[in-house]
C-alpha cells in the first residue's frame, strides 16, 4: 500500500513541475490549472535527456524547494552542515527531476477539475483537484500553494490525504537512522540516484 501512495505522489508532483505564467500567482487554482496544462504539453513534445532538464528548471522556478528539504529532513536539517544542506538540496532536485520525468506520459492525458480553493491569511491556500484518467479512474489531490512575495511556490502536495513531504521525511529519516543517524549517507545515495 505505502509504494502504491508513493507511487500516486510522484506522479501527482509531476503534474506540478512546469513555470507558471506570474499573472495566475494571484489565483492558486488558475496556477494549478495552468501547471497541469503545461504538463499535457511538455509530456507530448519532450523526452529523454530534454525532459530532465525542463523539469529539474521546472523544479527550481515552481517549487520551494528550500522548504521541502527542511521538511523532509526534518530535525536532521540543523544537523546537517551549510555544505551538505546546499548538496542535499541540488541532489534533492536532480533526483526528483528524474523520477518525475518517467512519469510524464502518465498525466498527459489527465483531465484536471479544481474542486475548491482554500484560501488562508498566512498566504497559504489549499487547492483541491481531481485527476481524472483516460480510463476514468480518479484520483484526489491537494496541493499546498504559498506565496511569500516570491511568486507562487508549491511547498507540499496530498494524493488521498497523504502528503508527500511526509513520505519523503519517513523514508529520509529511516535511511538516516539506518547509516548512524548521519546526514552524509543520505546526500551521497541522493547524488548516486540522480546520476543513474
Amino acid at each position: 500500500m505505502h509504494s502504491v501512495f508513493r507511487g500516486l505522489l510522484a506522479t501527482a508532483a509531476a503534474a506540478l513541475l512546469f513555470v507558471v505564467p506570474a499573472g495566475a500567482a494571484s489565483d492558486p487554482g488558475q496556477f494549478v490549472k495552468n501547471v497541469t496544462g503545461q504538463l499535457a504539453d511538455i509530456a507530448r513534445t519532450k523526452s529523454g535527456p530534454s525532459r530532465d532538464a525542463a523539469v529539474r528548471e521546472v523544479l527550481r522556478n515552481s517549487f520551494d524547494l528550500a522548504h521541502i528539504a527542511r521538511v523532509a529532513l526534518g530535525s536532521y536539517w540543523n544537523q546537517a552542515s551549510e555544505p551538505q544542506r546546499a548538496r542535499f538540496l541540488a541532489a534533492l532536485e536532480a533526483a526528483e527531476a528524474r523520477a518525475y520525468g518517467d512519469r510524464l506520459a502518465k498525466l498527459a492525458t489527465s483531465d484536471v477539475t479544481i474542486d475548491q480553493v482554500d484560501a488562508r491569511p498566512n498566504g497559504v491556500s489549499l487547492v483541491k483537484a481531481i485527476f481524472t484518467q483516460a480510463n476514468g479512474q480518479t484520483t484526489r489531490i491537494e496541493w499546498e500553494v504559498h506565496d511569500d512575495g516570491r511568486g507562487a511556490r508549491i511547498a507540499d502536495l496530498k494524493v488521498s490525504g497523504v502528503s508527500m513531504s511526509q513520505i519523503k521525511r519517513s523514508e529520509f529519516n529511516f535511511y538516516i537512522q539506518g547509516n548512524g543517524g548521519q546526514v552524509e549517507p543520505l546526500v551521497r545515495e541522493l547524488e548516486a540516484r540522480a546520476s543513474r
